[in-house]
């Protein structure tokens, strides 16, 4: 078929459309401005327009859109006119994952890096929200086993057809989509963990402990992981630990939470391949970008850029930049926090009030907002007072520093110490201007 995507240069809308490309399908799409990803698409051979316009839909079989795209989009008017068969990416779930062998990946956080540490142990197909370093893209085709990062926000998935459903932990985000009801966002995590024919949870996970789940592989971290140790090669994180009678496992990246993420791919792989081979293969992962990706490594001066955009992953950053420091010896934390989502903030300013407690410097940067969303009013210099944070626009890369600008002037800078970025919105691609 030709399959148009509208909003094709999404992390996650982009993955499908390669995936539905190495289906055999030809695969167009378009997005409201060029990046990085529409670039590797075009790379890739698939057509992409910017900016969306009626014009570019040309009679495909379907069009895809992301969830972000409105009703008032013209491209989703121009084929809904032409009686085009229009599909959001949720309603695509089916068509694309229907037939395959799904290892499906679920929770607030931690999925897309244990589908990524899954899908480098499985050496599988790989659909995830975010770039695996191990294959530099959100997506790989091997065969039709699949490591599938699953979304709770839109309870797409539900519609993701688990053969393993694996459940990282169940905290209440994206509220918003189901009208603050928790019994009915809880509701959807069992659906989901229950479609699985195999379950693997995160057993001391408060809020999994709420879900009625039928019988499952239940991962206890507290007495199942044990003797973790911490480790830097050349200047790269990595975290020893053993698992249950498995014997021992390295796994890039730092944290106890890491070790979860690894914990819970592990005991899901084991229902294909032996555990020597997951050992072996788990050397393979060498983490995703934008999640504690280490961009500049000098004497006296490390950039990490990291997606933690909810205080829950704020904080379990945060004691991997601790751990980190300890090794590495910079006694100088900063911390640059770019907001994500009136929302998302609002509901969660006092955990964010608390989650930076270990830094040295906190810099905040305007909100990163999303089309449509309506403006909430919060006093940040209030709010983050007894933290004297530090308030700029933007942020500038070089070599071994980074510049904080306000009003299109420099007002600080860095040149040691370990600086950390922390965001889903631009943050990433201020950090890696040169």
């Amino acid at each position: 078929m030709k399959i148009h995507f509208i909003g094709i240069g999404g992390i996650g809308l982009s993955a499908l459309a390669r995936f539905l490309k190495n289906d055999g399908h030809e695969v167009c799409g378009s997005d409201m401005k060029p990046s990085p990803i529409t670039k590797q698409l075009e790379e890739e051979g698939i057509i992409v327009n910017c900016p969306q316009d009626a014009k570019n839909i040309q009679d495909p079989d379907i069009v895809i859109y992301s969830a972000a795209v409105t009703d008032e989009n013209p491209e989703l008017i121009e084929s809904r006119i032409k009686q085009i068969r229009t599909l959001s990416r949720k309603e695509a779930l089916p068509i694309i994952l229907g037939d395959k062998k799904n290892y499906c990946v679920a929770g607030a956080h931690g999925k897309s890096t244990t589908t990524a540490i899954l899908a480098s142990i499985l050496n599988s197909s790989a659909l995830i929200g975010a770039i695996s370093k191990d294959f530099n893209s959100n997506f790989r085709y091997v065969d039709d086993l699949v490591a599938f990062e699953a979304d709770e926000s839109d309870a797409s998935f539900l519609l993701s057809n688990p053969y393993c459903s694996i459940v990282t932990n169940a905290e209440p985000e994206h509220m918003e989509y189901y009208n603050y009801d928790y019994d009915k966002f809880f509701e959807s995590y069992e659906k989901f963990i229950n479609l699985g024919k195999v379950r693997v949870i995160n057993a001391e996970d408060e809020h999994v402990q709420k879900l009625d789940i039928q019988e499952a592989i239940r991962l206890y971290p507290s007495h199942d992981i044990k003797n973790l140790s911490y480790i830097l090669k050349d200047d790269e994180p990595f975290t020893k630990f053993e698992l249950k009678e498995y014997g021992s496992f390295e796994v890039w990246g730092f944290g106890y939470h890491i070790a979860i993420d690894a914990a819970l791919a592990i005991l899901a792989a084991l229902n294909e391949i032996d555990v020597e081979t997951i050992r072996e293969n788990l050397k393979s992962y060498r983490g995703i970008k934008k999640r504690f990706d280490v961009l500049q490594k000098c004497e006296h001066f490390v950039l990490i850029d990291d997606y933690a955009h909810h205080p829950t992953e704020i904080e379990a950053t945060m004691k991997s930049v601790e751990l980190y420091d300890n090794l590495k010896n910079l006694n100088k934390r900063v911390m640059i926090w770019q907001p994500h989502k009136y929302s998302r903030t609002n509901d969660n300013l006092e955990g964010f009030k608390k989650c930076f407690k270990r830094c040295d410097e906190l810099v905040i940067l305007p909100i990163w907002t999303v089309a449509g969303e309506k403006e909430i009013i919060i006093d940040f210099e209030k709010e983050f007072e007894s933290y004297n944070p530090i308030f700029a626009d933007s942020v500038r890369a070089g070599d071994c520093t980074i510049e904080l600008i306000k009003d299109g002037k420099v007002i600080a800078s860095y040149d040691k110490g370990l600086i950390v970025g922390v965001g889903a919105g631009d943050i990433t691609y201020q950090l890696r201007q040169n």
